[in-house]
This record gives structure tokens, sequence and C-alpha cells, in this order.
């Protein structure tokens, strides 16, 4: 009966997701509905010290990089940036191949450290002003996205900064670079199918006549850049550079500069007690919000006219889109945290952890509490915690490198999170203005080649023994 219950809540937020509803309204619902059927006493502590501390907790360490992330997009957006690579963009590769420079773009961002997040905010304009110069359906670009920045480059592609592919190294005492030919396989196999399903997507729509879409009906559409002369494509990608660069550079910097922890007392008068700041918690955070800051203030001296001139409009309309990503996560952060504190998380753990073979049982059992809690590295963190030891140790009598296992874990982690009520997914339908309805299908067939892409790298090491 736990177990039913948790499959109930998780069955139930997936449906209003998918129907359109609020997740910030129904995730709590649903978490607290899993409860009231549990043990209905611990209604009120699980809402308030559970869900609300971890929706806090995540909006505490993440908003800004939303709020940022989002204002950064607005002014490639206002400044005519987007445009000015989109030109220079279906120069180079026509614009029958936008799918695939979408999906590069989000690529280059992500494997150079940028959040996801961030990178969906980033890429909007882009992809936007591209599918419309192009005649693709909108409704694509959401599966686009997806393919470009929650994929190969989250977690297969050896080195790639993201989270997803930093947790196992505190598990499994490897390094981000871990298993380096199966990942690049593995991040081969998810690009190269992923195009084939998109292109083909595109091909069917065009057949069937299929353009970009009703403008009177489509919502948040980037606004049309009204200046007379379009940038230098080269002017237009140096704050998308800086933002990489400076990133990589703060990640590199900032442990050097604030060594373990820093503090200060927050007070002249009292006996407040100091503030303690662990470095290593937030130093990737804080290298993501400096790196935002120099490309905001790059877009601003390169195009201070055009940008200015509607800047008060377009951040009310950034600031409103962070706030509604983040909360959508935040909501889904604090759902995953209850659920995985029911008896029924345990059930489905336990049976989880009985898989023999030590690859399969840890690809199964990250996607799997992933896909529950609606998030990779929350599924992963949640099930390495759990059984981190189990894994090394059935590993170790197999003769299977942790190098494998690293991999393995990481790889699974980006495959069955991305289901309806996930906080990326919610993300980026907000972003792009599009419903479940209307642009999950693609989505979710990326996500199964993600999924299916570890099967592959599984496969290959049994078979050829790379790592």
């Amino acid at each position: 009966m736990a177990f039913l219950i948790v499959l109930a809540a998780l069955a139930f937020l997936m449906f209003v997701a998918y129907r359109g509803h609020s997740v910030i309204l129904f995730a709590p619902v649903a978490a607290l509905g899993a409860v009231l059927l549990t043990d209905p006493s611990l209604v009120p502590p699980m809402f308030t010290g559970l869900f609300m501390d971890k929706m806090v907790s995540f909006l505490k360490l993440y908003f800004p990089v939303f709020l940022l992330g989002a204002v950064f997009g607005k002014l490639i957006e206002l400044s005519g940036f987007s445009r000015a690579i989109v030109a220079a963009t279906i120069r180079v590769v026509g614009a029958k191949r936008a799918i695939l420079s979408i999906v590069l773009v989000c690529a280059l961002l992500t494997y150079g450290g940028v959040s996801l997040f961030v990178a969906v905010f980033a890429v909007y304009p882009f992809a936007a002003e591209l599918f419309r110069q192009s005649d693709i359906p909108k409704r694509l670009i959401p599966g686009t996205i997806a393919l470009g920045a929650f994929t190969f480059t989250m977690d297969a592609l050896p080195g790639t900064p993201q989270i997803q592919n930093i947790i196992p190294t505190t598990f499994f005492g490897t390094t981000a670079w871990a298993a380096p030919v199966l990942g690049s396989l593995g991040g081969v196999f998810i690009l190269v199918v992923g195009l084939l399903y998109l292109e083909s997507r595109r091909r069917k729509a065009a057949a069937t006549g299929e353009g970009y879409g009703d403008a009177a009906t489509l919502v948040n559409e980037p606004v049309r850049f009204e200046g007379d002369r379009l940038a230098s494509a080269w002017i237009a990608l140096l704050p998308l550079i800086l933002v990489g660069v400076s990133n990589r550079l703060f990640t590199a910097w900032i442990p050097d500069f604030y060594g373990k922890s820093t503090s200060f007392d927050p007070a002249v008068i009292g006996d407040a007690a100091p503030v303690v700041q662990e470095t290593a918690k937030v130093a990737g955070v804080w290298a993501v919000e400096g790196a935002l800051l120099i490309g905001i203030a790059s877009v601003l001296v390169l195009a201070w006219k055009p940008v200015t001139s509607r800047f008060v409009e377009g951040s009310k309309a950034a600031i409103g889109g962070a706030l509604l990503a983040s909360m959508n996560t935040a909501s889904e952060y604090g759902f995953g945290a209850v659920i995985a504190a029911l008896p029924g998380f345990l059930v489905v753990s336990n049976a989880l952890s009985s898989i023999p073979n030590p690859l399969l049982n840890t690809a199964v059992t990250v996607t799997s509490l992933a896909g529950i809690t609606g998030s990779a590295s929350g599924g992963m963190g949640i099930a390495l915690a759990a059984m981190a030891q189990q894994f090394m140790a059935q590993a170790q009598a197999a003769g299977i490198p942790m190098d494998v296992l690293h991999r393995v874990a990481a790889m699974a982690s980006g495959g069955m999170d991305t289901l309806p009520h996930n906080g990326a997914v919610i993300t980026v339908l907000a972003v792009t203005g599009l419903t479940h309805r209307q642009a999950y299908r693609d989505i979710f067939a990326v996500t199964l080649i993600k999924t299916a892409a570890v099967l592959v790298v599984i496969a290959l090491y049994y078979l050829t023994g790379l790592v």
C-alpha cells in the first residue's frame, strides 16, 4: 500500500502537469496527499519542515541564477544579437539545419559550464528567431533545446562540469573525465539519433504545410528587433563567449580566493553569531552568477541604445519568467524530498537493489529514482547516498572499473528524470510559452534516446572492454 501511495502521487502530479495545471499549486497537493494517506498526523510537519524547507533552500541557492539567466536572455533578444547570430547561422549552415544549429549552441553553453536552466533562457531567443525564419514549427523548440542541453553535454561527455557528472565523483573516487571513450560514444549516439528524430519531425511538418505558427496565438514570443542595422555576428557572440570563459575562470578562482570557507559578523552591535559559508557548496553557483553579470554588462556596453529604450518592459517580462521557472522547479524539489521520505519510497529502493547485474542495477536504480523525484541530480544523490557502497561492492566483485560505474550512473540520471513533472521540462515549456500537449512528445522521445544510450554504453563495455 505504501508503494501504491507513492506511485499514485507521482501519477497524479504527472497528469496535472501534462494537463497544463500549475505545478506550484499541485506539487504540494500531490506530496501532502501521499503523506495524508500514509500518516495524517505528519501532514503539517512534513509541509513546514520538509517541503517548504527544501523548496526555500532551492530558491535560496538558485533563484539568482534563474533571474540573471532570464535577464541575460532578454538583453540578447532586445539588443538584436539573437537575430544577428541567426542570420549568420543561416548563411553558414543553411536554413534547413536550424535544429542542428540550436543543438550545437546549447551544447557549447552547457559543456562550457553554463547551467542548463540558464541555457534555456539564453538560447530561446536564438531558437525562436531561427525557427521563425526557417518556418519550422515552434513546438519543436523544446525538444531541440532538450537534446542540446539536457542530454549528452549534461552527463555523457567526459569532463562536463554539470552537477550530474560531478556527484558520482564524491561517491566513487573518480574524476569528471571518467570513462572518456564510453562517455564519448554514448554522447555521439544520443546526438546522432536525436538529430535524426527531430529532423524527421521537421520533414513531416513541412510535408503537411505546417509552419512556425500563428503569431496571434503564440505565447512568450521574443520581441522583434527594431533597429536599423544588425550587429556583427562576432560582436553578437561575444557575450555568450564571455559567459562561458568567465564561468570557467571563476570556477577555478573562487575556491583559491576564499579557501574552504569564509565568515563574517552580520551585525556591528550585539552578539550575533558569525555567518560561515562553505565555499565548496556555493562556488559553482557564484561562478555562474558572476559570469552572467559579466555577460549582462557586455550586452549593455555593446548595445546600449536598443537595450535601454525597452529595458523597463523587457526586464519585467524576464523577472516574471524567472519567478515562474524557479518556483516551478523549487516546488518539484520539495515534492521529491517528501516522496523520498515516505515508506513507499523505501519499498522502491529495496526492490531495485535486487537487480543482480551491477551496471544494470545502478542504471535502473538511478533513473527510476530520478523519475520519481523529478530531478536528475536529486534522484542520483538519493540513490548513491543509499546504495553507493552496494554498487561499488558488486562492481569490484565483477571486475568493473569505478570509472565505468561513474559514467553509467551519471548518464542514467538524465533518463527518466524528464517525465512531465520534471523541473527542467516545466521550465523550458514556461520559457517558450508552450504546453505539454504541444511539445512534450518530442522531449519524451529525446528522453527515450537518452535512456537507450545508457544500455548502449553498458553493452559496449561488456562487448569491447572499452573505458
